[in-house]
C-alpha cells in the first residue's frame, strides 16, 4: 500500500510539461485553419494599428473617447498576441509540447490582459456618461490628468489579482493526464488534470471573476441605464440619433466580450466539454478582438473621416 502511494506521489510531481492539443483532432483542416488564424491575426493587427495610429496624428480626434479607444486597441493586440501566435506556433511545427511554467505564464498574462479589458471597458462607458449626462462639465471631469490616471489603473489593476490565481491554480497536483483539450493555457482545461479536490479552485474562479468581470459589468450597466434614460429625454430625434450612435458601438463590444467570458468561467465544473469551451473561447479570444476594430470604425464617423483623410495624404 505504501509502494502505490509513493508511486503515485512519484507520477504526480513528475508533470514538467503538457501537450496542447489544440485543434488535433481536425487532421485535414490543419492547413485551413493555419491560414485562417494568419488572416485573422492580421486584420486583428493591421485594423487596431491604424486605429492607434490615426487617433494620434489626427487632430480631430485629441479627445477623451479617441484616447480610450487607442488604449483599448494596444491592449486588443496584446490579448490576441497571448494565444495567436501559439496557436499557429503549434500547427506549423506540430509540436504541441508547453512546459508548465510558460503555460503558467501564458494563463497569467492571458488573464491579466483579459481582467484589464474588462474595467477599460467600465472607464470607456463612464467616459460616454459624463460626455452625454454632464456634458458640461466633460472637460473637467474628463481632463488629461484623469484620463491617464483611469487608463493607468485599467492596465495595471489586473496584475496583483491573476499572479495570485495562477500562482493558486497551479499549486495543485497533476495526475489525471498532462494533454490539454484546448489550444491554449486556460482555467477550465487545466483544473480538470488536477488531483483530488479542486472545489476550493473553483470558488476562488467564481470569486475573482465577481470581483474583475461582474463589477466593471454592472458599473457598465449602471452607466448605460443613466446614459439612455438622458437620451430619451432630449428634445430632438437627431440628438437621440447621434447620442445612441456613438454608444451603441461600445454596449456591442461590451455584450459580446463579456456574455462570451462570462459563460466560460461562470459555468460548473461538469458542464465543461473539451468543444464548447474551445467554440467559446473562440469567441471571446479571436473573434471579438477581430470585430472591434470594424465595430469601433465603421460606426463612428469621426474614425471614418480621419481614416480617409489619412489615406488620401498618402
Amino acid at each position: 500500500m505504501k509502494h502505490e502511494e509513493y508511486v503515485a506521489e512519484t507520477n504526480i510531481s513528475t508533470v514538467m510539461q503538457f501537450v496542447l492539443l489544440g485543434f488535433e483532432d481536425l487532421p485535414k483542416l490543419q492547413g485551413i485553419l493555419s491560414a485562417l488564424f494568419s488572416i485573422i491575426y492580421m486584420i486583428i493587427l493591421i485594423g487596431n494599428c491604424l486605429i492607434i495610429l490615426i487617433t494620434r496624428l489626427d487632430p480631430t480626434l485629441q479627445k477623451p473617447m479617441y484616447f480610450f479607444l487607442a488604449n483599448f486597441s494596444s491592449l486588443e493586440i496584446c490579448y490576441v498576441s497571448v494565444t495567436v501566435p501559439r496557436i499557429l506556433f503549434n500547427i506549423w511545427t506540430r509540436d504541441r509540447n508547453i512546459s508548465v511554467l510558460a503555460c503558467a505564464v501564458q494563463m497569467c498574462f492571458f488573464l491579466m490582459l483579459g481582467t484589464n479589458e474588462c474595467f477599460l471597458l467600465a472607464v470607456m462607458s463612464y467616459d460616454h456618461y459624463v460626455a452625454i449626462c454632464n456634458p458640461l462639465h466633460y472637460p473637467l471631469v474628463m481632463n488629461p490628468r484623469k484620463c491617464t490616471q483611469l487608463a493607468t489603473g485599467s492596465w495595471l489593476i489586473g496584475i496583483p489579482i491573476q499572479i495570485g490565481q495562477t500562482s493558486w491554480i497551479f499549486s495543485v497536483k497533476f495526475c489525471n493526464s498532462n494533454k490539454i483539450d484546448h489550444f491554449f493555457c486556460d482555467i477550465p482545461p487545466i483544473l480538470k488534470l488536477a488531483c483530488g479536490d479542486t472545489l476550493g479552485h473553483e470558488l476562488s474562479v467564481y470569486v475573482v471573476v465577481m470581483v474583475v468581470a461582474a463589477l466593471p459589468f454592472i458599473l457598465v450597466l449602471t452607466s448605460y441605464s443613466k446614459i439612455i434614460a438622458t437620451i430619451l429625454r432630449l428634445p430632438t430625434a437627431k440628438g437621440r440619433a447621434k447620442a445612441f450612435s456613438t454608444c451603441s458601438s461600445h454596449l456591442l463590444v461590451v455584450v459580446l466580450f463579456y456574455g462570451s467570458g462570462a459563460i466560460t468561467y461562470l459555468r460548473p465544473k461538469s458542464m465543461h466539454s473539451p468543444g464548447t469551451d474551445k467554440l467559446l473561447s473562440l469567441f471571446y479570444t479571436i473573434v471579438t478582438p477581430m470585430f472591434n476594430p470594424l465595430i469601433y470604425s465603421l460606426r463612428n464617423k469621426e474614425v471614418i473621416a480621419a481614416l480617409r483623410k489619412l489615406i488620401l495624404q498618402k
